[in-house]
């Protein structure tokens, strides 16, 4: 009970990036931009959108130049009521635009987001026991759910605005410099150093943040181990609920303290930022108003109203942008945890050419040459096999020496199979006899290779169960485990997920067969009875007949 070491795994490849000093930005936003790739047409028109809500945008500042300078000034009421006009119609259509985009930002982002679940789901399911069996289930968890929904609003959102401010600023300082260089090299003249802080600021905030993820992943798990039923029934059998709200709340109050300490981080810069910003016109009008005075040439009140306009229409982007690169720090710890899973290699998979055998087909001989197997003690960490950032996400192993970015602290490996051969024939009923550890259930899962063997074969009827389709395989093979899992379903829904085809007298024939029928039928809803999480509503024999019903 409790919390397995958070510490190991990813502590370690933390330490080792910071050794080798990579620089995985530009990988990691390269591997997210190319998530948009099949989106390229909604795309194109979210920055025609763009463009277009940029460049209206700067219509109403000169208008006001114009209606100060040359309707107003020269009193020419025609003009004046053009010029309104304009400034009238042009938010109304600015709006229109706006919408547009908007719409089409949710359009891709949820698609990317949707399509970072799947990978990732996908991925999680080609993986073998081994990853399972050595990864705490909340952490898996966390990093569907906690680390792909925490990048959300960049995808649907902050992807965007970062185009749009940058466009809204850069088109912004063409027309203020147009307007008045000197008065524009003022107003930019800490602009660099604000950059470079920001820089940093956000270097601190992606440490901060992925080191916020792990502390969550790490409640999830804790969570999810505690309040499911088994471990429930732990807990109050050994009446350890002090100790597990003990663990709880220490975790809880750090991932509180890294919570405030990630909102807080530059936040008295930003604070000095906004002042500057809010002091800026000011100092504009000071020396715009010296310059009028002294009758400098090129300006006028419409062109200092036109300019100071335009001077805050340019420091909401360039504030959103400061505040966004920060921000995208932060995102970029969340892909990091994607990507590390989307690049672990899965070291189970079909063979080219893989047979696709039928029950059918097969008569069920089964030969075990001269097996042997090998459990590697598992890691504290999930990322054992994690591999270099240069991964394409697709579990694919690089053949850099360097790949393996975390070792096991204590590599001890145990033998438990070693040069194992048996025959079982079609209908011939044999039974593992050993004492515990001794490598009866390994033998099971070698058959499906839930495990591969280190070496020597299995196999089905004369065919290696590595030549034989990772689907075929299973459909050949029944398994009755020793801990029962069903799913929170109906009866009828779990006899029938081995065989989704199958029809409902095939169903009940299987329950009579397990000697399961009649019991089911006592049941307040019969085969639609909902059997609770784990099958908890059911005794452990039922549950094994059950289990022996669906094979």
């Amino acid at each position: 009970m409790g919390f397995h070491g958070m510490r190991g795994g990813m502590a370690v490849y933390a330490e080792e990036q910071k050794k080798r000093g990579r620089k995985t930005d530009a990988r990691t936003v390269q591997r997210v931009a190319q998530a948009f790739t099949p989106y390229k047409f909604q795309v194109v028109l979210v920055l025609i959108a763009i463009i277009l809500t940029t460049v209206l945008g700067l219509v109403n500042p000169l208008m006001i130049r114009y209606i100060f300078d040359d309707a107003i000034g020269k009193g020419n009421i025609n003009l004046l009521i053009i010029l309104v006009t304009i400034m009238i119609i042009t938010p109304v259509v600015t709006g229109i635009f706006g919408v547009g985009q908007t719409y089409l930002n949710n359009i891709i982002g949820q698609r990317v987001m949707r399509d970072f679940r799947n990978k990732l789901f996908h991925h999680l399911q080609s993986m073998s026991l081994r990853f399972f069996t050595s990864t705490r289930t909340g952490e898996i968890q966390s990093r569907l759910s906690n680390d792909v929904g925490g990048v959300q609003g960049v995808v649907t959102d902050t992807a965007t605005s970062v185009v749009a401010n940058i466009s809204t600023a850069v088109s912004t300082i063409i027309v203020m410099f147009i307007l008045s260089p000197l008065l524009t090299l003022i107003s930019l003249g800490l602009l660099p150093v604000f950059l470079w802080i920001t820089y940093k600021v956000g270097n601190v905030r992606r440490a901060t943040s992925k080191e916020t993820q792990q502390s969550l992943a790490a409640l999830t798990a804790m969570m999810q181990e505690t309040l499911s039923v088994s471990g429930i029934l732990l807990t109050k059998t050994f009446g350890r609920q002090k100790y597990a709200e003990g663990q709880f709340n220490k975790e809880n109050q750090k991932l509180t303290d890294l919570e405030v300490r990630q909102q807080m981080i530059g936040r008295w810069f930003f604070m000095f930022v906004g002042t500057f910003f809010s002091i800026m016109p000011a100092i504009i009008y000071l020396v715009a108003g010296w310059q009028i005075i002294h009758r400098v040439p090129g300006i006028s009140l419409g062109t200092i109203v036109a300019f100071t306009t335009l001077q805050s229409r340019l420091f909401f982007p360039i504030g959103q942008l400061l505040n966004v690169q920060v921000e995208i720090q932060g995102a970029l710890a969340l892909f990091d945890r994607i990507f590390e899973y989307l690049d672990l290699p899965i070291d189970i998979q079909n063979r080219p050419g893989a047979l696709e055998l039928s029950p059918d087909e097969v008569q069920g001989q089964l030969t075990f040459k001269d097996v042997s197997f090998t459990y590697k003690r598992d890691e504290s960490s999930v990322l054992r096999d994690l591999i270099e950032k240069e991964g394409n996400g697709e579990g694919k192993r690089p053949v850099s020496p360097e790949a393996v970015a975390i070792l096991t602290e204590e590599p001890v490996s145990r033998i438990t199979l070693n040069d194992v051969s048996f025959e079982i024939k079609p209908g011939q009923l044999a039974a593992l006899v050993g004492p515990s550890g001794a490598g009866k259930t390994t033998i099971t899962y070698l058959v499906p290779r839930l495990y591969e063997v280190d070496s020597g074969a299995v196999e089905i009827d004369g065919h290696n169960v590595k030549d034989i389709a990772l689907e075929s395989l299973g459909e050949l093979i029944g398994v009755v485990t020793q801990e029962t899992y069903l799913f929170h379903a109906s009866v009828k829904e779990n006899l029938m997920y081995a065989r989704m085809d199958a029809t409902e007298e095939e169903m009940i024939a299987a329950a009579k067969a397990a000697a399961i029928h009649d019991r089911i039928m006592e049941l307040d809803d019969g085969y639609d009875t909902m059997v609770g999480e784990r099958g908890y509503k059911l005794s452990g024999g039922e549950k094994q007949r059950m289990a022996i019903a669906r094979v």
